[in-house]
């Protein structure tokens, strides 16, 4: 063999071992090729939105003076370092107990994704498109009632409500509810959201009856709705008393009556079986005697280009104090409903260590001394 051989063979061993001890590193530790493509989707999610951070300070520029101090310090807390907003109702007056970031809550709104469906499922119910034991073909060999397509937020389920419905009749009862309309009275910084005027090209009716495709609704409006499944069905305007002056002398203001109390046992327990055991399960206090509902949404918005997540719901059942909507947005998957339930969770759990659904008078708790419970 000569020289010239020899010093070949001897380079290319080690350009072979190089490449080797490269590969080696490089190789998934656990997961093999999955884990690889589980890394590029994560990367990927992480920067598909890269303008809307998932965390931010969101509380910093509110003006709080009037709100209940009380419930203010549970949301931002619970919130922490989140990038969203929080808004807190009194179910029985549509009094507003606080908004954490009062510009996002304020602003033009966002796809309503899933927290569209306790809504689809009135219009449902109303229209006799289907009872609480009406069971739907959701699988090739699965079917669901609506306890159930609310708990575990089913979208083919709601889907065909939006169909057997169509766009006119949808348009009606969202439009009854508050979607597309002023929450808030005399509140001049609010924005309506939006309701379109046909279906949308993008799934038409049955994707805005799941994911409320082509809907844009404001915080306010889901606290508001809310409410009026805690109250039995009573649409306040939701009013922000930011004087002394309007404060002494709030008064509620009725925006009108829904007459939806002989269905919204089925609503109720649609969304108190999301809370049991569904999507919005990490909003239970386990600690405590009163029962959250709610309803989770998770979905990307396009309007306003970002990961959304959702969670509107009262507490508790029997007598009803709160009503909440929590909003995430962001750039990572992290931002979902049942993040956003867990904030809930968060806000009910310091708000029972506060005694606040004791009806106990707490010192400088607005809500414990005017709200009349």
């Amino acid at each position: 063999m000569t020289k010239a051989t020899q010093l070949g063979k001897a380079t290319l061993a080690v350009v072979l071992t190089a490449i080797t001890a490269v590969s080696a590193g490089a190789a998934p530790r656990a997961g093999g090729k999955s884990a690889v493509r589980s890394t590029h989707r994560s990367s990927a999610s992480r920067s598909r939105y890269r303008g809307v951070p998932t965390f931010a300070d969101s509380s910093s520029a509110d003006v709080t003076t009037f709100d209940d101090p009380v419930v203010r310090e549970a949301a931002v807390e619970a919130l922490g370092r989140y990038n969203g907003a929080v808004v807190a109702v009194e179910p029985s007056t549509g009094r507003i107990l606080t908004v954490v970031n009062q510009k996002i809550a304020f602003g033009d709104g966002y796809i309503p994704c899933s927290t569209i469906k306790p809504a689809i499922a009135i219009a449902a119910l109303e229209e006799n498109v289907i009872t609480r034991d009406t069971m739907l073909k959701v699988g090739r060999r699965k079917y669901m009632n609506l306890t159930e397509a609310m708990a575990h937020s089913n979208n083919t389920f709601f889907e065909e409500l939006g169909r057997r419905m169509g766009f006119e009749t949808v348009s009606k009862y969202a439009r009854l509810l508050g979607i597309g309309e002023l929450a808030g009275y005399n509140l001049p910084e609010e924005h309506p959201g939006a309701f379109p005027a046909v279906a949308p090209a993008y799934g038409g009716v049955g994707r805005m009856s799941s994911y409320g495709e082509g809907i844009q609704i404001t915080p306010l409006q889901l606290a508001s709705l809310a409410a009026a499944f805690a109250n039995g069905g009573t649409l306040y305007y939701l009013q922000y008393p930011r004087t002394e002056e309007e404060k002494e002398s709030f008064t509620p203001r009725v925006k009108r009556e829904l007459n939806i109390a002989p269905i919204l046992p089925e609503i109720r327990e649609g969304m108190l079986a999301a809370v049991l055991y569904g999507t919005g399960k990490s909003s239970f206090d386990r600690g405590g005697d009163e029962m959250p509902l709610g309803k989770t949404g998770t979905c990307d918005d396009h309007t306003t280009p970002s990961h959304i997540g959702w969670f509107v719901t009262y507490a508790d059942e029997a007598h009803p104090r709160i009503a909440l909507a929590v909003l995430l947005r962001g750039n990572t998957r992290r931002v979902k409903g049942p993040t956003a339930a867990q904030i809930a969770g968060r806000i009910y759990r310091k708000l029972r260590e506060q005694n606040y659904f004791t009806g106990v008078t707490l010192p400088g708790n607005l809500s414990a001394l005017n709200s009349g419970n």
